[in-house]
């Protein structure tokens, strides 16, 4: 039987010697056989193609993102299509991000299929509006999203504007298996557009996403003045977001100047993902320098947001993804009702792994939640299903806690850029009012409830992390959580063998009757274990002790030392 090393050594001696292959890689592929840990790590498995496409570190290897693997997923995905349809493409400022469009857009030519490729960077809420505007047949994202700068991605999406369903992504996967490595033609650049199946897709598209998103406020007629920080992280939120913000009167933008251009090594922010404090730090200084009401981020792609406050004391507080969308929600059916614009059917939908302070506000707006496995794309999913049945209009808002939102129904997929600016009119709201996004928040709180949340990452070492995450997971099934920060595990639920009618999923909950949860589940694009914690207490430093007692329970459990 084969062994991880063997398997590498064969795969890497195809690459150092295939006239398939450029000259580079074949020398890299060389350099890699002589070492045999670095060879398992980018030849001992193949990227796997899921819902989420795929993602990984730049290389050589059948492991890593390269231009043969971007090449070998987009055969894979013509495959699936007819001649003469149509794919739009959309890339992020990362390296290579560009170079892998233009690949994916010649193979998809050499297979007849025509490629709308965007001209110049774009976030990826962008390319899901494409694909609905052009009536496309699938659409492509270049990105890996927030993920460090050795890293890149590539996102199929289908002709709803959603990300692919499970049963798309194991068809394309099987028409993947069928390709070999640097087989994919790929059609000269020129050729392509000389015939007609690579075109541009034109500026009305990005000028109708501007409006549209502007149509999606709720509060238009607030111009309270505010000042706002923005900074896009070197990603491609600039101009999308300059474009909204410059149409709301009022706001005051000022813009971190060091980490508006373009850059896919992140040299300002090395984890470009605005959950993190360390990423929103030149904001945070720019901010208090220019005494801003608040600052808002997206990540490189532009379809999340981190936003921070100021406090009474002039402080600035770094908001949760849970937080934001919180008051999202309840700015939007605050303003819907007060409007007489509130639909009796109407919906929210958020993630499992979403607080649960969504269920209280809904109820006290007299509208439904529906949870949905993580993943935008099943939020996206949920809006299908409305607009097929007739009730695209009882949508009203979508959220998940990290940092993903979505407000109106032009997009399947969150969006940077329409958080942005919902972000910036509560705050106007809120200033019409003499009040800040901090005694929001505070109001929130103590109308629903404090309910604090903690999300855990357990990073996965080694050469072949995915089969490690998947022990982690077994290890849990085997011997099951039984207690909460001392107190009695009440309910228990494996989504593997399927939930409340969602998809099956790689996911265990466990929750106990006094307001405790912890969702565990493996990351579907980073080597990790992503554990969910939320607590509901009479206090925030109440639930923040009780966060405290599981974080130090389950990171033993999970670490294998209990």
């Amino acid at each position: 039987m084969s062994t991880p090393l063997d398997l590498a050594r064969e795969r890497a001696a195809l690459w150092a010697e295939s006239p398939a292959f450029d000259d580079d890689t074949r020398a890299q592929a060389r350099d890699l056989l002589a070492s045999p840990e670095a060879l398992v790590s980018a030849f001992g498995a193949e990227l796997a193609f899921g819902t989420g496409g795929l993602r990984g570190v730049l290389g050589t290897g059948t492991n890593r993102m390269n231009r043969y693997v971007v090449a070998r997923a987009t055969q894979g995905l013509a495959a699936t299509l007819h001649p003469g349809a149509h794919v739009a493409i959309a890339h992020d400022s990362r390296l290579c991000s560009r170079e892998f469009a233009l690949c994916a857009a010649r193979v998809l030519a050499a297979n007849g299929v025509v490629a709308h490729l965007y001209a110049r960077l774009m976030p990826t809420p962008m390319l899901s509006f494409a694909v609905r505007e052009l009536r496309c047949d699938a659409g492509i994202v270049v990105t890996a999203s927030h993920n460090p700068a050795q890293y890149n991605g590539y996102k199929v999406y289908g002709p709803d504007g959603c990300q692919i369903t499970e049963e798309a992504a194991a068809r394309i996967t099987g028409e993947i298996a069928r390709v070999a490595y640097g087989a994919p033609s790929l059609m000269d650049e020129a050729a392509a557009r000389e015939r007609g199946l690579l075109l541009d897709i034109p500026q009305e598209i990005f000028d109708r996403f501007i409006e549209y998103t502007l149509a999606c406020r709720v509060s238009p007629e607030t111009h309270a003045p505010i000042r706002l920080v923005y900074t896009p992280l070197h990603g491609t939120g600039l101009e999308p977001v300059r474009a909204v913000l410059s149409r709301m009167p009022g706001v005051t933008r000022v813009e971190v100047a060091e980490q508006c251009v373009p850059d896919g090594h992140f040299p300002t922010c090395p984890k470009p993902n605005p959950e993190l404090r360390e990423a929103l730090r030149l904001g945070l200084e720019t901010a208090a320098r220019e005494g801003a009401d608040l600052l808002v981020a997206t990540d490189p792609d532009c379809d999340r947001v981190g936003v921070a406050v100021r406090e009474r004391s002039g402080d600035y507080r770094v908001l949760t993804g849970n937080e934001v969308g919180l008051l999202l929600l309840r700015h939007i059916l605050r303003a819907r009702r007060s409007q007489g614009r509130l639909p009796g059917d109407g919906v929210v939908v958020k993630t499992i792994v979403t607080s649960d302070l969504a269920f209280a506000i809904a109820q006290d707006y007299g509208v439904t939640v529906a949870e949905c496995l993580t993943g935008f794309k099943y939020i996206g999913e949920i809006i299908g299903r409305l607009e097929a049945a007739g009730k695209e209009g009882s949508y009203l808002f979508g959220f998940e806690e990290s940092c993903g939102y979505l407000a109106g129904t032009h997009v399947r997929d969150k969006d940077g850029v329409m958080a942005t600016m919902l972000v910036a009119e509560l705050a106007q709201c809120a200033a019409a009012e003499g009040r800040t996004l901090a005694d929001e928040l505070d109001d929130l709180y103590e109308r629903y409830g404090h309910m604090e949340n903690r999300l855990l990452n357990f990073d996965i070492a080694g050469a072949l992390p995915m089969q490690e995450m998947r022990r982690v997971m077994a290890s849990l099934r085997e011997t099951p959580v039984q207690t909460l920060c001392g107190r009695p595990v009440a309910r228990a639920l494996d989504y593997a063998q399927g939930v409340d009618g969602l998809p099956k999923s790689d996911v265990l909950s466990y929750a106990t009757d006094d307001g405790l949860k912890a969702i565990v589940r493996p990351s579907g694009t980073e080597p990790k274990v992503k554990v969910y914690l939320s607590a509901r207490a009479a206090t925030r430093g109440e639930a923040a002790a009780l966060l405290d007692g599981m974080e130090s329970a389950l990171t033993r459990r999970i670490a294998g030392k209990e």
